[in-house]
């Protein structure tokens, strides 16, 4: 049976799906970045069905969802450092990867057993109401099967995983449209170890040069290398499409009739397209070019879902 979708906006909605996590259950909710696949993030046994759910390797970390800095600071040892970064960009699209605490309460199979646990305070008000609601941390990694194309809306979550979950509460479609950017921090060292929705300078502006994670680093949700990926073949940095295949353009001059991530060449808007505009070429097509996307602020994150998303 596929599961009832609900306005986030309605309390009783959120009281529902507050009483569904507390039983163990999975509820899609939406934030700024992605809609995410909600469980307890204290209970063992409903991460499992997350994974299972999801088809996820339980070797790659969650994201534990929080109401903000002070409830972080009770499961991860935060330095100033990651103090600052919280105070400039939560809630939003940061996520946060600090050593565990003895007692922190994002269990172990959460953290794939890492002694790090990964920590975000979303922007959505539906995903804060729900957080306040519950009363504690949640994990959600995106809510769609693992290796496809991340859901930017509750219809994406229905045609993805409505038959293996509970409850999908539906927010509308998501302001940033990629996951978070994710930053380890140990004392006043940073580490960025997946762009995303906050660009590299303007964690910068607060942290000073942040290292670039070292090849295989398994630190961070997010980092297989095929993630976010149609059915479609990709071919990148394609200035027009060869025979057979869509295009997906990026900024004025695209081919007449190409679907465009963005026709002004505009980053942000470029994010918030990608994941609804592969879906839309996913369906019509076995084939995508996409045009090149500058590396610069959002294009790092948008870059590297292409890369992963083309295997």
């Amino acid at each position: 049976m596929t599961a009832p979708v609900l306005n986030a906006a309605d309390p009783a909605a959120i009281a529902r799906a507050a009483e569904i996590l507390r039983g163990g259950g999975l509820v899609a909710m939406p934030t700024e970045t992605v809609y995410g696949l909600a469980a307890d993030a204290s209970n063992p046994q409903a991460v499992a069905g997350l994974y299972s759910a999801k088809g996820r390797p339980r070797f790659n970390p969650l994201i534990a969802h929080v109401g903000g800095f002070e409830e972080a600071a009770r499961h991860g040892q935060a330095s100033g450092l990651a103090e600052r970064l919280a105070a400039a960009f939560w809630p939003g699209p940061l996520t946060l990867v600090l050593p565990a605490r003895p007692d922190c309460g994002v269990c172990d199979l959460a953290r794939a057993g890492l002694d790090t646990v990964a920590l975000r305070a979303p922007a959505h008000p539906a995903a804060q109401s729900l957080l306040a609601a519950f009363g504690g941390p949640l994990v959600a990694p995106s809510a769609n099967p693992s290796e496809t194309i991340s859901p930017t809306t509750a219809a994406h979550v229905v045609e993805g995983m409505g038959e293996a979950i509970d409850l999908i509460l539906d927010g509308g479609p998501c302001r940033v449209g990629v996951e978070s950017t994710v930053v380890a921090v140990r004392g006043e060292g940073a580490t960025l170890l997946r762009p995303g929705g906050l660009s590299r300078a303007e964690i910068e502006a607060v942290s000073g040069p942040l290292a670039d994670a070292k090849p295989g680093e398994t630190g961070s949700p997010g980092m297989l290398r095929r993630h976010y990926a149609p059915n479609a073949r990709l071919r990148l940095n394609a200035s027009a499409p060869e025979t057979g295949e869509a295009y997906l353009g990026f900024g004025p001059g695209a081919p007449d009739g190409a679907l465009n991530l963005s026709p002004e060449g505009d980053l942000a808007e470029a994010a918030a397209n990608l994941f609804s505009c592969l879906r839309r070429l996913d369906r019509e097509t076995g084939a995508i070019a996409v045009a090149p996307v500058p590396e610069a602020g959002l294009g790092e994150a948008i870059n590297d879902r292409l890369r992963r998303a083309a295997g």
